[in-house]
């Protein structure tokens, strides 16, 4: 079988009631978290066995995720988790630098005094989870602050806009491996926005957030430039890899 990595636990059996639905988000945050890389063969027999279902419906949810751009269906040769192109992902990043500006300008703009307050305790716990070192932990408060923000913006053109391409560069950061200076840079540089929201300085909160974005690009091109690891056959796991392998949990980067 495919030979990816294992996650930590077996996912428990999906109740026959929300089979399709389950099975689809089960594999979607697989692949947004890394767990099954790019340009992988899914492994459908171990995935089954995993997930507690049969491969009618781990098919359908394939199919599903295909038209959302996180799988490839090949003919006789069974389904690839889609490859993350870096060009793409940089100029989708383009576009971000931009968003993020708009609503950290429209948010101090906007933003009650009870969400600024809802901020900085985020904001708290996110410097709490750094100086803990939980990544997994502090990469989903930091996407809560993001997201939190463009909702302060009272603008929904922006945040339904800024959704759609959080979610196409979600796997693509969480692709990416930084380093311990990243991750300090990505606190520092969040300390110094928060401050011009404390302010409620506009124009400086939306500079500040723009030249986040672009810092976390560099950090997530880099890393989607660099060469695969060794031993990881592009289409199928490991090399001479047989399917019967388990799926192991690769920890999400995210540090913008």
């Amino acid at each position: 079988m495919d030979r990816i990595k294992t996650m930590k636990a077996p996912a428990r059996p999906i109740r026959r009631a929300t089979l399709h639905h389950s099975a689809v988000e089960e594999l979607r945050a697989m692949i947004l978290g890394g767990e099954l890389p790019p340009g992988v063969r899914v492994p459908e027999v171990q995935l089954c066995e995993q997930l507690g279902i049969s491969r009618t419906p781990l098919r359908e949810a394939l199919r599903v995720l295909s038209s959302e751009g996180l799988v490839e269906l090949r003919p006789h040769r069974g389904a690839i988790v889609a490859p993350v192109d870096a060009n793409e992902i940089g100029a989708i990043f383009e576009v971000m630098d931009a968003l993020e500006r708009l609503a950290g300008t429209l948010a101090c703009r906007n933003g009650s005094d009870a969400e600024f307050a809802k901020l900085d305790r985020m904001h708290d716990q996110l410097v709490t989870q750094h100086e803990a070192g939980e990544r997994a932990a502090y990469f989903l408060t930091n996407r809560q602050i993001h997201t939190q923000i463009v909702a302060m913006a009272r603008n929904p053109a922006l945040e339904a806009t800024y959704a759609g391409f959080a979610a196409k560069i979600l796997r693509a950061r969480s692709l990416a491996n930084y380093d311990t200076g990243r991750w300090q840079e990505s606190v520092d540089e969040h300390e110094g926005f928060m401050a011009a929201f404390r302010r409620r300085d506009a124009e400086e909160a939306g500079a500040l957030l723009a030249d986040h974005s672009r810092r976390t690009a560099v950090a997530v091109i880099q890393a989607l430039r660099q060469p695969p690891a060794q031993g990881i056959d592009q289409e199928g796991g490991q090399e001479g890899g047989q399917e019967g392998g388990a799926v192991t949990d690769v920890a999400p980067m995210d540090a913008g």
